[in-house]
């Protein structure tokens, strides 16, 4: 083991484990990789606070100094909490949640794991709907006050079983289309070297052409009576959002996201497209976060 990847080890040891990626990184981890290298100041973890910086230095044997307002502020410590009413059971918050601190299915209400949630707000950019918001429940104490070392490591343990899940998953995924396109390269030489031609392309109105079957028919109507009741909860999430933003209580911390979250939200936007739902409209009935 090198130097500096021990000392990685020591500074991610003494980090909140919240992942909420404000230090600029993906990841504690990735934060303490880069610290160790030089190639990243140790204040830039808003969550640690100023007892967090003065714990890094201490390590470092470098001078205390303030948090770096560009990566944020010390504040008290949030939990997400999803509004039932709004949820449309999209499922991004719950890719988007680092230590899968959010429970749900496809087309079902989510909820949020209290005991597991970091306050990373990595779930609320993301949401269509607006329906998740992060509320302080630490009172006045911030940073360190406002978490504990056991927290911290059940945070860490949480996130790499996390990536665990993604790593298989991913292998998983790759396994299922790597035997489909070996299945179809093996039918395709079954059939011949005429297997790969294309079929000639008869017009709508030739008489050969066989009507439409019922199944088709249905799968069609059932396609589009599926899109119409998401259009439908997505416009009655935006004029509820509306009604709390007339009165001052719209969704909060969904300004100055990373990249990594600005790239989930504009996944989402894409995802939106895909499915031929209305983009956000512009007097506050979806829009999307803005970087800055």
């Amino acid at each position: 083991m090198s130097e500096v990847t021990a000392l990685a080890q020591r500074i991610d040891a003494l980090l909140p484990q919240t992942q909420c990626t404000k230090c600029g990184y993906d990841g504690c981890r990735p934060y303490a990789d880069a610290i160790a290298s030089g190639e990243a100041s140790y204040n830039q973890c808003p969550p640690g606070g100023a007892q967090g910086v003065a714990r890094l230095a201490q390590l470092l044997g470098r001078p205390v100094i303030p948090l770096n307002p560009q990566n944020g502020i010390e504040r008290p410590r949030p939990r997400a909490v999803i509004d039932e009413s709004l949820c449309i059971g999209c499922t991004l918050c719950l890719q988007a949640c680092p230590v899968d601190a959010i429970v749900g299915a496809a087309k079902l209400m989510h909820t949020v794991i209290e005991a597991r949630c970091t306050g990373c707000d990595l779930c609320v950019p993301p949401c269509p709907v607006d329906c998740i918001a992060m509320v302080p429940v630490t009172g006045e104490r911030t940073g360190w006050d406002a978490w504990s070392p056991s927290q911290a490591d059940a945070a860490r343990g949480h996130f790499e079983a996390h990536q665990a899940r993604l790593a298989k998953e991913k292998a998983e995924r790759e396994a299922r289309l790597a035997a489909r396109a070996a299945r179809v390269a093996q039918a395709a030489g079954s059939q011949g070297p005429d297997a790969g031609r294309a079929a000639p392309v008869v017009s709508q109105g030739d008489a050969n052409v066989p009507p439409r079957s019922s199944q088709d028919t249905d799968a069609a109507a059932a396609a589009a009576r599926k899109q119409a009741i998401i259009q439908a909860a997505l416009e009655r999430a935006r004029q509820k959002k509306a009604a709390l933003a007339a009165e001052g209580l719209g969704p909060k911390n969904t300004e100055n996201v990373s990249a990594a979250v600005q790239a989930q939200i504009d996944e989402a936007e894409a995802r939106r497209k895909r499915l031929g739902l209305s983009p956000a409209s512009p007097n506050g009935g979806g829009d999307e976060p803005k970087t800055v």
